[in-house]
């Protein structure tokens, strides 16, 4: 039984930007729980990186059963299985934000704070973001 909402968002630019987004949401809909709202997908210039690739973004709502941690786990092995990797070498290149397939970030989870070194909720940059408050005010009229 699904206790608790959890809002997600996510990002492509790389590949096949729609159809990265629709499978991130079929697979998020297997793994982690059903998906009750879906926003319209918008396209973006990237945020703290220069690219030539245009993001295209959405927000869903989750019923889920999972906790934080389980859905941050189960999010990053998505992002993995659709070709996303890490920047190993970010130190290095002093890059925090890169082109990819897909990017999944929890942004909100019932109304839980979380601060932890590697999970935030609410997502610390949301607010800054409109690529992530646009379509979450879209599926929810309370923010």
């Amino acid at each position: 039984m699904a206790d608790h909402q959890v809002y997600l968002g996510l990002g492509s630019n790389l590949g096949n930007r729609w159809e990265n987004l629709e499978q991130a949401i079929r697979f998020i809909d297997e793994q982690v729980g059903p998906v009750t709202r879906q926003s319209s997908f918008i396209e973006t210039e990237p945020w703290g990186f220069q690219s030539d690739n245009r993001f295209l973004n959405a927000v869903i709502l989750c019923e889920t059963d999972k906790t934080p941690r389980e859905i941050l786990r189960l999010t990053q092995q998505i992002e993995r299985d659709m070709g996303r990797h890490k920047n190993v070498n970010r130190r290095l290149t002093n890059r925090n934000y890169t082109d990819r397939p897909i990017d999944i970030d929890i942004l909100l989870y019932d109304d839980l704070s979380v601060d932890e070194p590697d999970l935030k909720i609410p997502h610390p940059l949301m607010y800054e973001r409109d690529f992530v408050m646009l379509p979450l005010r879209e599926i929810n009229n309370k923010l």
